[in-house]
């Protein structure tokens, strides 16, 4: 067998006993751990990241996270496109700062107990176990993030809850899963993107697992801050570390595809419309 040297094992015992060192304690393990840091941000931190994605789409910003070397990184899966579109004035488009929720499938009993009252049932079950408690941090620019159960009918959105996040500052809705009342949503004008259309209400589905930590929407990490941009062509999520950049990014190409697409409009006769002004 090879010797090993004298400074290479104290490199090795050093490292492992470094590792040992910020290794967790097997009973903290086991009662459950984070690993990923919440970051916390300021209303006017979030203001003024959000003033500089004011009038980027998902393209420009695509463009951007490719020029900051992370191609790819953010682009939600397309299955996740806008409940509903808005042509004139672009209503459906929204930008958002990322407060996340996590729902998991449910393993109560799906009924309530023989002789309960339903209504008495259901109530007990959203205040307790599939409730919002993430509605108390919603602020103006918030975008809630929804990582649900998508292989099961479950309408976790409806046109009631979606427009009380709304009147507390939610910008918009992502959601892997589905959400209900989508007529009704769509005539409201709060911007949604969902996976697909659900019936089923919560009680005996789902039940919330975490508020304000990492969840996974269409193949993409989304922390609390993140910023979130939804228009025609879906959803992108840019990680708050990168986001002043990608903005300075994309606002250029913003700026080029404005003064090209503009140039067409003269030599075509067509009416300046927003896009190009």
């Amino acid at each position: 067998m090879k010797k090993l040297s004298i400074p290479f094992l104290l490199f090795f015992v050093m490292l492992n006993s470094s590792s040992f060192a910020q290794s967790p304690e097997k009973a903290a393990l086991a009662k459950g751990m984070n690993f990923i840091e919440t970051r916390i941000y300021s209303a006017e931190d979030d203001a003024k990241i959000l003033d500089l994605y004011k009038n980027l789409r998902v393209a420009d910003v695509s463009d951007g996270l490719d020029m900051v070397g992370l191609p790819g990184t953010g682009l939600v899966n397309p299955e996740i496109q806008a409940c509903w579109v808005d042509l004139k004035d672009f209503k459906h488009v929204f930008r958002g700062i990322a407060v996340t929720v996590r729902y998991v499938p449910t393993q109560r009993p799906a009924l309530p107990a023989p002789g309960e009252d339903f209504s008495k049932w259901e109530g007990n079950f959203y205040n307790s176990y599939s409730h919002e408690a993430f509605s108390r941090i919603i602020r103006p620019g918030s975008a809630i993030v929804i990582d649900d159960v998508e292989d099961m009918d479950i309408g976790s959105i409806g046109s009631n809850n979606i427009l009380g996040w709304y009147k507390a500052g939610a910008v918009g809705v992502v959601t892997d899963a589905g959400a209900r009342d989508t007529d009704e949503v769509g005539l409201e004008g709060v911007p949604l993107y969902l996976r697909k259309k659900g019936r089923g209400i919560r009680p005996g589905r789902n039940e919330i697992e975490s508020v304000n930590r990492p969840v996974s929407i269409g193949g993409v990490l989304v922390c609390p801050g993140d910023v979130v941009v939804a228009d025609g062509d879906g959803v992108v999520v840019v990680p708050r570390a990168v986001a002043e950049k990608v903005a300075q990014f994309a606002n250029e190409i913003l700026t080029k595809d404005k003064a090209g697409r503009k140039g067409l409009y003269e030599s075509l006769g067509r009416p300046m419309d927003k896009t190009v002004k």
